[in-house]
């Protein structure tokens, strides 16, 4: 089953990162760049808006220039003098000059022509009495009166504010009047021309070059009167009108209405004011189309960015599903809802470290042995067993053998031995800038130390002066641990640790001889073989007879042919007569025969013909290394046949007894007489999973066969297949199987187990 990547709290947080990596600058720049934007195209539109409104306060300036030069044209038109006016002949043609004048303007309504101190008045209509402004315009706040004085004392140009006129008895407009005084030849004014203007007229030349524009326009005079407006149907306050004549030229933002405006205001040469409000939602109903593009701008990148974000987070969560595929193929562990793979994977290698810290010990000395026993350490590298701690860096090596009787300690999982072993694990000797490393080995009761130690090269008399110190220094050591002084043996010196094997041989013929002298004793194998001296009656090394018995026994195959050689590179060495160099040889031949006597190897009395009849020394040695290797296979191959007949043999007794509580790795060692690394090691290789895990299998076995064939209480179950701790049974239970016990139970029994008691497995997992 794969791990389901939907349900990944990992990758939805490796997306959630990428996204954000990308999207928070993204939401930055964006917002900067469309901020940007939005204030280059408001001061473009506003720039726009104060240029169109200056080009429209120009052209209203030019019409009130044109409204001035009429009215100076007519102050110097004979036909308008007023004589020609007050003519009953001429006063026709005074007429129709006015309604030429009115007709060079466009937006000129009416044109009067008024002779100060008259009580009549000229028009495009002709000849009216001052009741014209009472009948056919009346003004809303203009009355007669006030407008009589206005026309005959004005000084200068003068524009009223609009204001409603009615238009003979139904039509109502908003008009404006412009009085101008004539006075020709800069004598006083002697008349005035009045001007009424649609204030439409004004305003619509202003939207009119506004184009699009919709908004409120304003024209303000010198003193803050409102000339013209055009509202759209907003209202505002005076104190907002007041405002907006105050401002400066150039654009502003203002609440109106409290509405936010954009208000544009420019001043004219004579002083008016022209005032633009458009309202800013229509100032951003023109950004629209940017705002649009930058949101499908926008949304495309997330897209775009969302769909390269899940690929890096896909990429990038890679090798932890790849992890956790294989945690689920190995271990299968639990989903679980508040953890994500990161804590799994920590949990799992926790878990792989603890498990290596309990191989570590047993890899260490299996490579350790191997070292003892051939000289080397197999198919492991040198980096490995760096790493498990062990180093050869002195300059001398020698191996100490320790042995205790089978009488001398406790029977059982002695607990003092694993104090001891660990003890005995590394060890350093600073006084005699030496260390050892322990060997736990096969035979019971008995431990090997590689001892390596510097020392300048010397006699061999100050290097066996070394030697002795430390091995008395180590034995020590164990009796204090242990309550009883081992008896100990200690191998020859060498320089390289491949040589050790030597000196393992060298050190267990030694043990043999110190086991003999009881408990406490030490012996030095070069003691054994008379610190080499040569005995008078052959010239074969009794050191080197010692070894190749030693390596015959233990199946060192290496070590024995290394001791025919070195025996028969002696006998060349001397030279003796050949009927003594034949018994010389036949000393050789009889003790590798009586020792495979006494392992139980009697056929190979039946090779004692061809091996008897060789022609040199040299034929010679190579049928006595075949003597050997076939003695060290059969002892091999004995061994195997023993331990593979002794595995057998403790896998029924736990098959037997796996209900019992108390059986542990150090019982069964205890009872069967190994060492409790050789029986880990062996049974493992035998059964495939380790002790513990062999026991917890059976057992789980038998609680499921129990649960499903009988109604006992789970309490009950448990203490039966020899586990006190129910609550921590039932968790591995449901870890391993998905389902408590009681759960297990009514899922598969045949009956259901409806009434059956396994409710209280609830009591224990909370």
């Amino acid at each position: 089953m794969k791990w389901n990547h939907f349900k990944s709290k990992l990758l939805l947080k490796y997306t959630l990162s990428y996204i954000s990596i990308f999207l928070i600058p993204l939401v930055i720049l964006t917002i900067i760049i469309y901020h940007n934007a939005v204030n280059t195209l408001r001061s473009e539109i506003e720039q726009t808006n104060v240029n169109q409104l200056t080009q429209a306060k120009t052209v209203i300036d030019e019409r009130m220039k044109e409204l001035q030069d009429i009215a100076f044209r007519i102050a110097y038109d004979e036909q308008l003098t007023r004589y020609w006016t007050h003519h009953p002949y001429y006063s026709r043609e005074s007429i129709g000059a006015l309604v030429k004048y009115k007709a060079t303007s466009s937006i000129i309504d009416e044109l009067f022509l008024f002779f100060r101190g008259d009580n009549s008045i000229y028009s495009s209509q002709g000849f009216e009495n001052l009741n014209v402004f009472t009948d056919r315009y009346k003004f809303n706040s203009w009355n007669e009166t006030e407008m009589v004085r206005d026309l005959n004392s004005v000084p200068i140009p003068t524009m009223r504010p609009a204001e409603q006129v009615v238009q003979g008895t139904k039509i109502q407009n908003s008009m404006l009047a412009y009085l101008v005084p004539i006075a020709p030849n800069n004598t006083p004014a002697h008349g005035t021309v009045m001007y009424l203007i649609h204030e439409s007229n004004l305003t619509g030349l202003i939207e009119s070059i506004l184009s699009d524009y919709h908004g409120m326009t304003y024209i303000f005079d010198n003193y803050g009167q409102v000339l013209a407006a055009n509202h759209q149907g907003e209202t505002i306050t005076e104190q907002e009108v007041h405002a907006l004549f105050a401002l400066e030229p150039g654009t502003h933002s203002l609440s109106l209405n409290q509405e936010p405006h954009s208000v544009v205001s420019v001043k004219s040469d004579a002083g008016w004011t022209y005032v633009t409000a458009m309202p800013s939602n229509q100032f951003f109903s023109r950004i629209v189309h940017i705002r649009t593009f930058v949101i499908l701008v926008f949304s495309f990148v997330v897209v775009m960015g969302t769909i390269l974000a899940i690929m890096l987070a896909r990429r990038q969560y890679h090798p932890i599903s790849d992890l956790m595929e294989f945690i689920r193929l190995k271990n299968d562990p639990e989903t679980s809802t508040s953890s994500n793979e990161l804590e799994w994977i920590k949990k799992t290698l926790h878990d792989y470290s603890q498990r290596v810290d309990l191989q570590e010990p047993y890899a260490r000395n299996h490579i350790l042995l191997m070292l003892l026993k051939h000289g080397h350490t197999g198919e492991f590298p040198s980096e490995f067993t760096e790493k498990l701690g062990i180093r050869f860096s002195r300059s001398h090596y020698f191996v100490v053998t320790m042995g205790w009787e089978s009488h001398a300690l406790p029977i059982g999982d002695n607990p003092e031995r694993r104090p001891v072993m660990q003890l005995m694990n590394d060890v350093e000797l600073p006084a005699f800038s030496a260390y050892a490393y322990g060997v736990e080995l096969p035979q019971p009761d008995q431990l090997a130390l590689i001892v390596g130690f510097d020392a300048e090269t010397g006699h061999d008399a100050s290097l066996n002066a070394r030697m002795e110190p430390i091995a008395l220094a180590l034995q020590s050591m164990a009796g204090e641990h242990t309550g009883v002084s081992p008896a100990i043996g200690v191998g020859n010196r060498y320089s390289y640790p491949e040589q050790l094997n030597q000196s393992f041989i060298e050190a267990s013929t030694a043990l043999e001889a110190s086991m003999l002298h009881g408990q406490g004793s030490s012996t030095f194998f070069n003691a054994l073989s008379g610190s080499g001296a040569q005995d008078s009656s052959f010239w074969v090394p009794k050191d080197v007879l010692l070894k190749l018995v030693q390596s015959l026994k233990q199946g060192s195959y290496d070590v024995a042919v290394q001791m025919v050689s070195t025996a028969l590179n002696n006998l060349k060495t001397e030279m003796p007569s050949v009927p003594l160099l034949r018994c010389i040889c036949f000393d050789i031949l009889n003790t590798m025969l009586k020792t495979a006597s006494e392992l139980g190897i009697h056929h190979v009395v039946n090779q004692l013909p061809r091996v008897t009849s060789y022609d040199s020394l040299e034929d010679l040695e190579k049928k006595l290394a075949g003597l050997a290797a076939e003695i060290c296979a059969h002892v091999e191959a004995k061994s195997e046949t023993e331990e593979s007949s002794l595995m057998d043999e403790i896998v029924a007794f736990i098959d037997a007894n796996f209900t019992d509580y108390d059986l542990s790795l150090g019982t069964i060692s205890s009872k069967f007489s190994i060492s409790s690394s050789y029986f880990s090691r062996s049974f493992k290789e035998k059964i495939g999973m380790n002790f513990t895990q062999y026991i917890w299998q059976k057992r789980m076995d038998e609680v499921i066969r129990l649960l499903l064939h009988t109604t006992d209480p789970l309490k009950d179950i448990i203490t039966r297949v020899g586990y006190l701790d129910t609550p921590n049974f039932i968790r591995k239970f449901k870890k391993e199987t998905g389902y408590t016990p009681g759960q297990y139970r009514k899922m598969h029994s045949s009956n259901g187990a409806a009434d059956s008691p396994d409710e209280d497995d609830e009591e224990y997992t909370g």
